[in-house]
């Protein structure tokens, strides 16, 4: 069977599944993205919080989840969940092992680890605004929410999206550790295909292609964001 035909997109080709695992590489990170945001979000107002005790937990979670090893905080959230929910099944009468979903493990584990670097991310774009900014509007009596949408959240955004690019091919790389829960990604579906025709290289270079695909698509969709939010903030500057 030639190159071409291994992968392609016939009978006993290989370019779907691959395909497939891309998709679900994308999908993947961009659940990881968003809980990430979530947790990141928190993580950062705590370590800008004036209370001590949550500028310490928050402190705590960026060093464990910065300074463990990615794969493994998959490998604890993925034998553990599944040792918990094991446990619990038992406590309501359920017999055997009971596994957990790769998919949202895979989502959780990958975007904690996310939610660490984003969290310094969005605490140095909080710093990086204008206090001057902030401390006009309380003199004028600005409503915080008010204060928050038009002059913190832009600002926020326009500082912190470079670094929220770097955390996106972050996670990117990151979900190809999930091939060891046996989710059906990039990585896995390029080992499964190189199993199946003991073709190694040419499947993992096809894999690491798309690798690069998605990354400089990725690169292209951040830099236009980040013009985009650069113009509208020089448009609104102007503007005031």
């Amino acid at each position: 069977m030639s190159v071409i035909e291994m992968l392609g997109f016939g009978a006993e080709g290989w370019g779907g599944v691959l395909l497939l695992g891309a998709l679900m590489t994308v999908v993947l990170t961009i659940a990881a993205l968003a809980l990430g945001a979530v947790f990141g979000g928190l993580v950062a107002a705590a370590k800008l919080s004036r209370f001590r005790v949550l500028r310490v937990l928050g402190d705590c979670y960026t060093t464990v989840f910065r300074g463990v090893p990615e794969l493994l905080v998959i490998y604890l959230f993925y034998f553990g969940g599944s040792a918990l929910v094991t446990s619990i099944g038992q406590w309501f009468g359920a017999d055997g092992f009971v596994g957990v979903p790769p998919f949202a493990i895979g989502a959780v584990a990958v975007g904690m680890i996310s939610g660490a670097y984003q969290a310094e991310v969005y605490r140095a774009a909080v710093l990086a605004v204008s206090r001057g900014e902030l401390e006009a509007a309380r003199a004028i009596g600005m409503p915080t929410l008010t204060m928050a949408r038009r002059i913190l959240i832009p600002q926020v955004l326009r500082f912190a999206l470079p670094g929220i690019g770097n955390v996106w091919q972050l996670s990117l790389k990151d979900s190809a550790l999930i091939s060891v829960t046996g989710l059906a990604e990039l990585l896995r579906a390029s080992q499964v295909a190189a199993g199946s025709t003991h073709q190694y290289f040419l499947f993992f270079v096809a894999g690491g292609a798309l690798y690069l695909a998605m990354t400089g698509v990725s690169n292209r969709i951040f830099g236009r964001a980040e013009a985009y939010v650069g113009r509208s903030f020089k448009r609104n500057f102007a503007r005031n």
